[in-house]
């Protein structure tokens, strides 16, 4: 078994936000293993927010965010169980971090089941033709259409965007690193981006 530091233990809270004895226990699973820790604590931090997604969240900021120049607006609503937490700089700094990725990535909807299927249709429609047309055989079709829908959905869809600070994960990755961290589930429950400008429907 390796030894831990404590300076391994500062260095992978820092680096996870996870509490001190969560740090120094997933170095002992992973035998001082610094990537493998840190593996461990996101997969910690996802299983608890799984755990923590049913309970009620009725506290939380609405917040606003003017991007420099004043063309961009976004005004977000973040829930969480208590109003301890809303006070909370970490699930601020987490408020303010969604706000500025909505207001640069533009999504326009939460999550999948906001999405009209009517707008699905059309895109399956259009990736269907576009399949029909690489001249590749029609029994992959279909599989290039479901991963192209995939994309769109990552593309459209808040929660699956890949975050603009951490490209390697999506909105919900960062949600759930947050929810584990803090201790309370937590939802992104609307948001409205305006930008001067832009036709209205």
């Amino acid at each position: 078994m390796a030894t831990i530091t404590a300076a391994q233990v500062k260095e992978l809270r820092e680096k996870t936000g996870a509490g001190m004895m969560d740090c120094k226990k997933a170095l002992k699973e992973c035998d001082a293993d610094f990537e493998k820790a840190v593996k461990f604590l996101r997969e910690k931090g996802m299983a608890d927010a799984a755990k923590r997604s049913g309970r009620t969240t009725k506290e939380g900021l609405v917040y606003s965010y003017i991007h420099p120049g004043n063309r961009i607006g976004v005004l977000v609503e973040v829930n969480c169980e208590t109003d301890f937490v809303a006070r909370n700089e970490d699930f601020q700094a987490f408020v303010k971090d969604v706000a500025m990725h909505i207001a640069a990535s533009s999504p326009k909807y939460l999550k999948r089941d906001e999405v009209p299927s009517a707008e699905i249709e059309a895109e399956r429609e259009v990736l269907r033709n576009q399949a029909k047309e690489s001249g590749k055989p029609e029994a992959v079709w279909d599989k290039i259409v479901d991963g192209r829908i995939d994309k769109y959905y990552s593309q459209v869809c808040l929660l699956e965007q890949p975050f603009i600070k951490e490209m390697n994960s999506s909105v919900e990755d960062y949600l759930k690193e947050i929810i584990g961290k803090i201790g309370e589930n937590i939802q992104i429950r609307r948001f409205t981006r305006f930008q001067l400008g832009e036709e209205l429907d």
